[in-house]
């Protein structure tokens, strides 16, 4: 059976070659598909345009791993409402039914909590447009799907770190990085824990359900993982003052569903991860 990763990059490469290990063939579709490793049989595809290629008919699993050119409520349109659509239409032209379509969404759909804790049953409160778009393309795969034997799930990431991902070891190691005053909370994934509950939930037995975080084990205070990332590289504590505007809102995201499918992580916190990236291990996919 077939394996096609709509949108292939650094986290749908990874994805792509762990669904190869366990010998399943892959599809891969990008802008420049002479990037991917031969693992994957890459195909020139533009996801924000129609016309997308032909969609094997032996594929049971179809992975949505897109990102917008750029910051702008346009560009976030275009990658992940159009994209999804374009690709869905496909599937459709094509008269492919796969098993099981996934979509890779954001916790940004939840919004701010207040530092509290969300779930796969809280509504979604998106505070800017990229929440809100997510929240559009969601109900568009669950409306789309629905009465058919295609089970769609919407895998909600955290912020990925891992490989090439080092915003804040680089904001740490250039002195720019700043503790906020208040408690940040934060949640994250490691790209490769990332890229493996992607294959774990398009391939299990049982059957997903329509959301899941995607987070680790510990939401963590900004603060904290900025000290952290100081001690284990031997720099001095970042300054507390004004870090600005929070990124992605401020709440804790359980995984408790995720974890409920036999999911393991291999980086349940930030030490784990952060600690695997500073002694260089991993590469981020081209």
């Amino acid at each position: 059976m077939t394996i096609l990763l709509a949108g292939c990059g650094d986290l749908g490469t990874e994805a792509g070659l762990r669904f190869h290990a366990l010998g399943h063939r892959v599809v891969g579709w990008r802008r420049s598909p002479a990037k991917l490793p031969a693992a994957i049989e890459g195909v020139a595809a533009d996801l924000s345009a129609p016309n997308l290629p032909p969609i094997p008919a032996d594929t049971s699993a179809v992975v949505i791993a897109v990102a917008a050119d750029s910051p702008s409520e346009d560009a976030y349109r275009a990658a992940y409402l159009d994209g999804v659509r374009h690709v869905l239409d496909a599937l459709e032209r094509d008269r492919v039914e796969p098993d099981r379509v996934l979509f890779v969404s954001s916790t940004a759909v939840y919004g701010d909590a207040g530092g509290g804790w969300v779930d796969e049953s809280a509504p979604p409160a998106p505070g800017g447009f990229s929440g809100r778009v997510l929240v559009e393309t969601e109900q568009l795969l669950q409306a789309r799907f629905s009465g058919t034997a295609t089970v769609a799930t919407s895998l909600r990431l955290g912020g990925i770190y891992g490989p090439g991902r080092t915003r804040l070891i680089d904001q740490v190691r250039s002195g720019t990085a700043v503790i906020p005053e208040d408690v940040r909370y934060t949640n994250r994934i490691h790209r490769d824990d990332a890229a493996a509950a992607i294959v774990h939930l398009a391939t299990m037995p049982q059957q997903p359900a329509p959301i899941y975080a995607g987070v680790d084990d510990h939401p963590a205070d900004l603060g904290s993982v900025l000290r952290f990332l100081a001690a284990e590289m031997g720099l001095a504590e970042p300054p507390v003052g004004d870090a600005g505007p929070a990124r992605g809102g401020n709440k804790r995201c359980h995984n408790r569903l995720l974890r409920g499918t036999g999911f393991e992580f291999t980086f349940p916190s930030f030490e784990e991860g952060y600690r695997d990236i500073l002694a260089g291990n991993g590469v981020r996919h081209p």
